[in-house]
C-alpha cells in the first residue's frame, strides 16, 4: 500500500472510515518498512476507529430517539 490517505478523518462517512481502517490494519499486519510509517499507520487507524465509533454512537442516539418518539406517539394515542 502507498502513503496514508490525505482526506481528513472527520469528514469520512462510516463506510469510508471502516474501509480505510480495514486497509490500515492489513498494512500493519504486513509490516511497514519503517517504524515511522508504522506509527503513522497506527495513528491513522486510531483516528479511523474513533470516527467509526462516533458514527455508531450517533446512530444509536438516533434509534433511541426514534423509539422514544414512537413510544410517546403510542402513549398519546392510548389516552
Amino acid at each position: 500500500m502507498s502513503a496514508l490517505n490525505d482526506i481528513p478523518v472527520d469528514t469520512l462517512s462510516f463506510e469510508a472510515a471502516r474501509d480505510e481502517l480495514v486497509r490500515v490494519v492489513a498494512e500493519l499486519e504486513q509490516g511497514a518498512p519503517t517504524l515511522e510509517q508504522s506509527l503513522a499507520l497506527w495513528e491513522r487507524g486510531e483516528a479511523l476507529a474513533a470516527r467509526c465509533e462516533e458514527w455508531l454512537l450517533g446512530a444509536k442516539r438516533r434509534l433511541e430517539a426514534a423509539r422514544a418518539a414512537a413510544g410517546d406517539a403510542e402513549t398519546d394515542g392510548a389516552s
